[in-house]
């Protein structure tokens, strides 16, 4: 039987990995009309290295992605394969324990390199750039997104998918009556640099290190600090990332007026880890010119939706790194909403109920991946206040900390998701033609 009903109208605003993933994926429904809105004058990631656990690449699969992520991911090479993180002590590199992320391991990716994958799928035509929204109004069941240069947008539905510094939030929070969010210091700032790998284990094997910890990616522990290692870019590069945590005050705060990255110089980065073994030594000598990032998240939001404006990714639910797991959240949110809203039993009648679900099923699992986010960098720098430094504790707690949050089923989430609809099991999504 021929569905007559109009096509939804989607904005997604924000042309992060997260915006340009669920894009790519609604773009394939006939009953859907998509558009993204980029306020830069071109696609971009801002970092370098991400990782991605067991329930990203589940998600990544699921949005139809998979083939594009393989051909830019680094998994660790056999017989590590299954290796998420060693953990070593920093002052000696001693041997703590490792997390085992069976079939994926360490999957990463240069955050460009992945959004660089994604976009070259993207139909043309379904991306708008230098379009920076201002304002949102909505009336009637419609949405009117005004943009900085003049122009509008009207659509059925808005995604806020813009990042920690979103334009939406604020529409969405004080349409619930709350008052807006902003991002908030952690007290954690992160040195950051790309090492070519070979020059790394060259200068390993100099000061006779063993070059396992080139092979495998590491975390190096000590109080108030932790440094990772992972590969990317087929293992050609190591993304190194050096946490240190200044917790003389409370309630940290990072001036409104200083950027949140910065260059800055080898000195300053090494004064800021004196007293650390070799490899973690040997390993900052090896990034000349280091960048300096303040680390900030969100609180957790009330909500995520008001009206037909729904926020998902950063935008939404913005955290600390300590678990790999902000990029992930993100594309839980896109495949989630992208199951939903690409089955043909969609129209505005259920448009409000859908919102409520995502809302109701996907903002607690956030919100604990955020808490549990910050947990974790206390637990690294030894500060959780049960396991402190004991070094038994710590590996018993590592080896099994991400079950929970590897492990979810997101389609279980879903189900209920339908059954609140009251659809029928499996997706009747249609896809486009041509």
């Amino acid at each position: 039987m021929k569905n007559n009903k109009p096509g939804l109208r989607i904005g997604i605003i924000g042309g992060g990995i997260s915006g340009v993933a669920l894009a790519l994926e609604l773009c394939r429904y006939s009953h859907l009309q998509v558009q993204l809105f980029e306020c830069a004058p071109a696609f971009g990631e801002v970092g370098a290295g991400v990782s991605f656990g067991p329930n990203a690449v589940r998600a990544i699969v699921g949005l139809g992605l998979g083939e594009a992520y393989l051909q830019v991911a680094d998994r660790t090479s056999e017989p590590w394969e299954d290796v998420w993180f060693e953990w070593r002590r920093g002052r000696d590199a001693s041997y703590l324990g490792a997390t085992i992320a069976p079939g994926v391991g360490q999957s990463s990716v240069h955050r460009a390199d992945f959004l660089d994958a994604l976009v070259n799928h993207l139909p043309k035509g379904i991306a708008q750039f230098r379009k920076r929204a201002t304002q949102v109004e909505q009336k009637g069941g419609e949405v009117q997104v005004l943009f900085a240069d003049g122009t509008e947008h009207r659509c059925d539905l808005l995604i806020g998918a813009d990042g920690i510094k979103s334009a939406l939030r604020s529409h969405v929070l004080e349409g619930q009556g709350l008052a807006p969010q902003v991002p908030r210091f952690s007290g954690t700032c992160a040195y950051r640099g790309m090492v070519d790998s070979l020059h790394l284990r060259e200068a390993y094997r100099a000061q006779g290190i063993d070059e396992h910890l080139v092979d495998v990616p590491q975390m190096y522990l000590g109080l108030d600090g932790h440094i990772l290692t992972f590969p990317v870019r087929n293992g050609r590069l190591i993304n190194v990332v050096a946490f240190i945590s200044d917790r003389s005050e409370p309630k940290p705060n990072w001036p409104a007026d200083a950027p949140w990255v910065r260059d800055v110089s080898q000195r300053e980065m090494l004064d800021a880890f004196a007293g650390w073994g070799d490899a973690a030594r040997t390993l900052l000598e090896c990034i000349p010119a280091p960048t300096l990032w303040a680390l900030h998240d969100l609180a957790e939001l009330p909500g995520y939706v008001h009206g037909r404006v729904v926020l998902i990714g950063d935008a939404a639910h913005a955290m600390l790194p300590h678990q790999g797991a902000g990029a992930a959240q993100g594309l839980e949110d896109a495949y989630f909403l992208a199951r939903l809203l690409g089955d043909t039993q969609v129209d505005a009648d259920n448009l409000a109920e859908l919102l409520e679900a995502y809302d109701d099923l996907r903002r607690p699992r956030a919100c604990r991946v955020q808490r549990t986010s910050r947990a974790t960098g206390e637990l690294y720098e030894f500060r959780d206040p049960v396991v402190g430094a004991n070094e038994h504790l710590l590996g018993e707690n590592l080896a099994t900390r991400f079950d929970w949050l590897w492990s979810h089923d997101l389609d279980a989430d879903l189900a209920e998701a339908r059954a609140r609809l009251g659809w029928e099991n499996g997706s009747r999504g249609v896809l486009r033609q041509g």
